[in-house]
């Protein structure tokens, strides 16, 4: 992460050359400025995202300041991976409000390191519209709100329309079952000479990736048993995605030579048109336009194919934005606040849906994303209607998805030490990928030995 507005550390160092003390949170950084004003740190926008995307947040800044002049924000850039946010922790560089996935939630709870909000949350008038099962992500067992859910995403088949008429497909039909998906893409690989599909598989991606194929191919992770969680890794939905991903790599030659993705890198080389088909989160267009800079008309997103029977199911996740456990009482309020006009107040309140809407669409930045509701459909619908107006994404080349999400069975991510879990399925995925000769049977049963022991340390 990167400031890139004034950074805290060279406000604190022109106090200290003016001579003035300012209060400070446990954290280090000031709590007020010199007028008085509470400060507050919160993320921006991911690293080398277009500069109208940075500007477009930073008027939204702007709009919170002036609604709110008794607060001062700073921004930082900031993408959430497993391996950067630990040490981002461990070091104290979070800002005060930050990001994080609906994985996260229970462990930093359960560890202290988010700060208690519920006061602050009840003061917003809204909390009883929540989905209980979405709020839960960042509750404690008490019952305290310690993150809030700002968006839910459904995983869906990004695929790259262009590459598709290249190759004598229409873009129109995108694959409904895992053996269109393979005959798609060897046919995409053999025709344009590109990856017809690619799978991430480091930085967590992987062990995410491979949870969510074994997902819609009837498999889990885990299985809660009483106040026990146990790995169940090694099961058939799982072998028969790392067969799938095994006969596409090195029997149909269909996935490209490069096999070492993460989400940053999977987004810039199908934005670039070097990858047919991939599979990704539901809200992954705002960071292709804005980061990645695709031709929104090589853009489709189909609902992800699911195996018949009544076992299998769409992957679903989310992100939370929590308040860092060293901030001050006036910070955390002042950060529950900023929380409430970025990422929650426009799906109850119709002028902030509109503004919002407004000032992206005036900056030509995505507007109209595909969601799943953290509140209700109801709730999502009214939203989607207020901002039509100034929807900018191509939606009817994501009809596939939006219509189709509904059907699917919606299943959460793994209940316990999911980041971990990633984390080991990461080495089996890539195995798979790099190995003709991989042994899938003992790579499973070695990760479900792994996996369970990271479980029972707990």
């Amino acid at each position: 992460m990167r400031s890139i507005r004034t950074p805290v550390a060279a406000v604190t160092a022109a106090l200290v050359l003016a001579g003035v003390t300012a209060c400070s949170s446990g954290g280090g950084e000031p709590t007020t400025t010199p007028d008085g004003r509470t400060a507050i740190t919160v993320v921006s926008l991911k690293p080398g995202s277009e500069p109208e995307a940075f500007a477009a947040f930073e008027e939204q800044v702007r709009q919170f300041e002036a609604a709110n002049p008794t607060i001062d924000v700073t921004s930082q850039e900031y993408e959430w991976t497993g391996p950067t946010f630990t040490a981002q922790l461990a070091g104290g560089t979070l800002p005060t409000v930050f990001t994080v996935p609906f994985t996260d939630g229970a462990g930093l709870v359960e560890n202290g390191q988010l700060a208690d909000i519920t006061p602050h949350v009840e003061a917003l008038g809204y909390l009883d519209k929540f989905n209980e099962a979405v709020l839960a992500t960042g509750q404690g067992a008490d019952g305290r709100i310690y993150a809030l859910p700002t968006e839910a995403y459904g995983v869906g088949l990004q695929y790259n329309r262009t590459l598709f008429q290249q190759a004598g497909l229409d873009p129109d039909r995108p694959p409904t079952t895992w053996d269109e998906v393979r005959a798609y893409a060897k046919q995409i690989a053999e025709r344009t000479g590109q990856a017809g599909y690619a799978e991430m598989t480091q930085d967590n991606t992987g062990g995410w990736m491979l949870t969510t194929l074994t997902y819609a191919l009837g498999g889990r992770m885990q299985a809660v048993n009483g106040d026990k969680v146990d790995a169940t890794i090694d099961n058939p939905g799982a072998r028969a995605a790392l067969q799938r991903l095994k006969q596409m790599r090195w029997e149909d030659n269909s996935m490209g030579a490069n096999v070492l993705y993460d989400w940053s890198t999977i987004n810039q080389e199908f934005a670039a048109g070097r990858i047919g088909m991939y599979m990704g989160g539901s809200d992954v267009y705002t960071s292709l336009k804005q980061q990645n800079g695709i031709d929104p008309a090589a853009y489709g997103l189909a609902v992800l194919p699911l195996a018949p029977g009544a076992d299998s199911g769409l992957l679903g996740g989310g992100t939370l934005a929590a308040v860092n456990v060293k901030a001050g009482p006036e910070q955390q309020a002042a950060a529950t606040k900023w929380i409430d006009f970025y990422y929650l107040g426009k799906f109850v309140r119709e002028d902030a849906a509109v503004l919002e809407a407004k000032t992206l669409a005036d900056s030509d930045q995505p507007v109209g994303v595909p969601k799943l509701p953290i509140f209700d459909e109801a709730t999502l619908t009214r939203y989607n209607e207020w901002i039509e107006p100034y929807v900018n994404v191509p939606l009817a080349q994501m009809s596939s998805f939006t219509e189709g999400i509904h059907g699917q069975n919606l299943a959460g991510e793994p209940p316990a030490q999911a980041q971990e879990m990633y984390a080991v399925l990461d080495t089996v995925v890539q195995a798979v990928l790099s190995d003709p000769n991989a042994d899938i049977d003992a790579l499973l049963a070695q990760a479900d030995a792994d996996v369970q022991t990271i479980l029972d340390r707990g």
